[in-house]
């Protein structure tokens, strides 16, 4: 992986480098990749069940790297939520005086998870106020790297992934805060972006090539590229996607399923 500051122009135009030297879209990889997931899951037999799939997530894969997330305080997982509107609204080009009233009305929206929304209503004024300057200040540093996105670019928001594995025993579910690119490319063209209010810790590398793997078994084409940007330090993580890292995801989740 490479670590860089943030460019001086948009970092989906630094993500999306020059055409001319991508890789011809794979498309034979993610059946062999589903294979042995489908193998190492049979190993385990009766001890998966359909009746109780086990549900395996990014967080349940980093979750296995001792390094400790601040993100998965309340108030670190508050702020991400709303943070991850203003991607949605970055995405569609909207740009307010208020980043923070904008982006708690889209999230209310959203139908928020109801502890967040509860760690949110227990805030007092001042709290609410930090929250507020934080919102803010990450906002205007996604909106200094994001620049305008083209609408050329097929740009998605908070993509979903669900998909079922060992007979349903087992579901890989994702998220990806941004992709950018289409998988029907002659050549590869996918980055996925995940955007994190917290500075980028050990677990990148993780969490990345599980984003990687989900998108590939979920399209059938490799992604191109899977990259992480902090809000925080403004720092900007990225990794090429191929066999060996799309490897690595498989032995992540196997591991997970085992434990």
């Amino acid at each position: 992986m490479t670590l860089t500051t943030t460019p001086t122009g948009s970092i989906l135009e630094a993500l999306r480098g020059d055409r001319s030297e991508r890789p011809r879209r794979d498309t034979e990889t993610a059946a062999g990749l589903r294979a042995i997931l489908e193998d190492g899951l049979c190993e385990l037999g009766d001890r998966l069940s359909r009746s109780a799939p086990l549900v395996v997530t990014a967080a349940s894969v980093v979750r296995r790297d001792d390094a400790i997330d601040i993100a998965r305080a309340p108030m670190g997982r508050l702020r991400g939520a709303l943070v991850a509107q203003l991607v949605r609204l970055g995405a569609l080009e909207h740009r307010s005086d208020n980043a923070f009233i904008d982006a708690l009305r889209a999230w209310r929206v959203d139908q928020p998870a109801a502890d967040l929304l509860q760690v949110f209503d227990d805030l007092d004024a001042d709290g609410r106020a930090r929250l507020a300057t934080e919102v803010c200040a990450h906002g205007a540093t996604l909106d200094r790297a994001l620049g305008a996105v083209p609408a050329a670019w097929s740009v998605r928001t908070a993509v979903r992934t669900r998909l079922p594995l060992a007979n349903g025993a087992v579901v890989l579910r994702d998220t990806v805060d941004l992709v950018v690119g289409a998988s029907r490319d002659d050549t590869a063209s996918t980055v996925l972006v995940d955007v994190t209010t917290s500075p980028i810790g050990s677990s990148a590398a993780r969490l990345l090539r599980y984003h990687a793997l989900a998108q590939c078994l979920r399209t059938s084409v490799v992604p191109w590229r899977v990259a992480m940007f902090s809000t925080a330090t403004g720092e900007l993580v990225t990794a090429d996607v191929d066999v060996t890292l799309l490897g690595a995801a498989v032995d992540d989740v196997l591991g997970v399923v085992r434990q």
